[in-house]
């Protein structure tokens, strides 16, 4: 199958505009000023917010375009990132073909347009990941994945401002809502419970380890109920799920011969001034010394890859198998720094490994631009 360049498949015109506004300046928002933004969506606000993306969401989507295409390694030439390239190309010339955005009428139907384009990219992840596994399937086995550095810094890059595209298209559709759940703007719930969270996701988690093993260790939750503060839940409860699903994982299988009961998973739920941290400890027998720098590559996982199988990419936003094709943690930790926090992993091997998930308090910082 000859692999064919934007260039030839696009006309010269729009490549030439991705290339312009790819080299365009871009605006970061911040969790404050998103919320202070959002909380009145008057049709006045809802214009200016469209008019902004308007001029935003291309420049985002034509640096990842551009990228797309000078990736090493030859990742560049594999179908499914031939597959994703195209996704980025035809979202950007959705949004330049969108005439000046006036009025209310013109909003309106601009945000279905950016509403088609989320859909569109929704299976982002998933397929840069067989695009990768189509990578190394073809690779040398010598070439050490710590040393695709090149590849690594793409893929974060990449991940996190598909993080802030969804963001800024997620917040501005949700503002439409006629019926807003209660203290949410948007995507934001301005009085958030990390412990709510942390127990919605843990039960999740909690079902698919049921699924895969036919038992899951118990899962302890400590920190002040009552304690709430304005984040993404929707953000806070992939991250916790993934590192729950994690814990469960380790001490299902190192108990799963043994006539011991599993010990529990302990998550500590903290309040600070200015960071809210979230340690999810296990007794899973830890991740040696050696193994630690390759938690958060994207070429490694210790389970069998989901993705070996048939997966059909059209239908789930990801399929959520127990173990996968290593992207969770990573992806977590991209989510943590979208909003200036951050996840770290603390492991003792023979005993067990804890995460600390750090997410800032203050709302204030700026989203990280790639």
């Amino acid at each position: 199958m000859a692999v064919k360049k934007a260039s030839e498949m696009f006309p010269k015109s729009l490549i030439e505009d991705v290339h312009k506004w790819g080299c365009m300046k871009q605006t970061g928002v911040s969790l404050r000023y998103m919320m202070e933004f959002g909380s009145e969506p008057t049709e006045r606000n809802l214009l200016i917010s469209a008019q902004f993306l308007h001029k935003e969401l291309p420049i985002r989507v034509a640096r990842r375009a551009i990228e797309l295409e000078t990736l090493p390694y030859g990742l560049s030439e594999k179908p499914a990132v031939l597959k994703v390239r195209d996704w980025y190309v035809e979202s950007f010339r959705d949004m330049r073909a969108f005439p000046d955005i006036k009025d209310t009428a013109d909003e309106k139907e601009f945000t279905q347009m950016i509403k088609a384009v989320k859909v569109r990219h929704n299976n982002v992840v998933p397929m840069m990941a067989l695009g990768v596994n189509q990578l190394k399937k073809g690779m040398n086995s010598r070439i050490v994945y710590e040393n695709l550095d090149e590849i690594h810094q793409f893929l974060d890059r990449f991940y996190l401002s598909r993080i802030g595209i969804r963001m800024l298209i997620g917040q501005h559709v949700e503002l439409h809502n006629p019926n807003p759940p209660l203290h949410t703007v948007g995507y934001i719930h301005t009085k958030m419970s990390p412990m709510e969270v942390a127990r919605n996701a843990s039960e999740d988690a909690r079902s698919i380890c049921f699924r895969e093993y036919g038992s899951a260790p118990e899962i302890n939750i400590y920190g002040d109920p009552s304690f709430t503060f304005p984040y993404v839940p929707t953000h806070l409860h992939l991250m916790v799920f993934e590192l729950v699903k994690n814990s469960l994982r380790a001490v299902q299988e190192r108990y799963v011969d043994s006539d011991r009961v599993a010990p529990p998973i302990r998550i500590i739920v903290a309040d600070g001034i200015e960071d809210v941290t979230i340690k999810v400890s296990d007794e899973g027998g830890g991740i040696p010394r050696s193994g630690l720098p390759k938690i958060f590559t994207y070429l490694y996982s210790t389970a069998r890859n989901p993705l070996e199988e048939d997966v059909d990419l059209g239908t789930a936003d990801v399929p959520l198998t127990m173990a996968g094709y290593g992207y969770g943690l990573p992806i977590s930790r991209l989510y943590a720094r979208y909003f200036g926090g951050d996840l770290q992993i603390i492991s003792m091997e023979g005993y067990g490994t804890d995460a600390y998930l750090h997410l800032s308090r203050l709302g204030d910082s700026q989203e990280p631009l790639p």
